[in-house]
C-alpha cells in the first residue's frame, strides 16, 4: 500500500482541492469531511473558511472547533482524500455528524486509503485532543464507509433520521 500522510491544508494543494471537489460533484458524492468545500468557489475561499474553524476567535456561531486535513499520497504528492476532525460535539453533531467526517477522491477509491486515513486521524484524536472515544456516522447505503468504520473498531449505536436532509445515518463509536 502507498504511504499516506495527513497534512494541514495549504494553497500549495489548491488546484488539487478544486479538482477533488469537481470529481465529487461529477458523481454526486456528499463530500463528507471536506468542511466548507461544497460552498466554496475557490481554494483560497475554502482554506480561509476551513481555517476559521481552528481558532475560537474566528469560529462562527453554531460551529465547533475543527481541524481539516488533506490526505496526500507521498509517492507523487497527490491529494487522495480529505478529513475533518471536530474537537467536541454540539447537539447536532452528537446526533448526526460525529467527530470525524472523511472522503476519498472518486478516482482514488477502493485502494484502502479511507482505512489508513481514518487510522491516522484516530491516532491524532487520541494524542492531540486526548479523546477516549469518537463518534462517526455514515449513510445507511454507504457500504464502503461502514466497512471502514467497522474495521477501525466501530461499535454500532443505532440509526437516526436527519429530517432536514431526509437521510438515514448509522452511528458508530470507536474507543481509542
Amino acid at each position: 500500500m502507498e504511504t499516506l500522510k495527513l497534512l494541514m491544508p495549504t494553497l500549495e494543494y489548491g488546484d488539487q482541492v478544486m479538482a477533488f471537489k469537481q470529481e465529487c460533484l461529477d458523481i454526486g458524492s456528499s463530500m463528507d469531511g471536506c468542511g466548507p468545500l461544497r460552498r466554496s468557489n475557490t481554494a483560497a475561499e475554502w482554506l480561509e473558511d476551513a481555517l476559521s474553524d481552528t481558532d475560537p476567535a474566528t469560529l462562527r456561531e453554531g460551529r465547533v472547533l475543527a481541524t481539516n486535513f488533506i490526505t496526500v499520497r507521498q509517492s507523487d504528492n497527490t491529494l487522495v482524500g480529505m478529513l475533518q476532525v471536530r474537537h467536541y460535539l454540539n447537539d447536532y453533531l452528537e446526533q448526526f455528524g460525529g467527530h470525524i467526517g472523511y472522503s476519498i477522491r472518486p478516482s482514488e477509491r477502493r485502494k484502502g486509503y479511507a482505512k489508513e486515513q481514518l487510522r491516522q486521524a484516530l491516532v491524532w484524536c487520541k494524542e492531540e485532543l486526548k479523546l477516549d472515544k469518537v463518534l462517526i456516522t455514515c449513510l445507511t447505503d454507504n457500504e464502503a464507509s461502514r466497512r471502514t468504520i467497522l474495521g477501525a473498531g466501530g461499535v454500532y449505536d443505532g440509526t437516526v433520521h436527519e429530517e432536514e436532509q431526509s437521510i438515514d445515518l448509522e452511528r458508530y463509536w470507536i474507543t481509542l
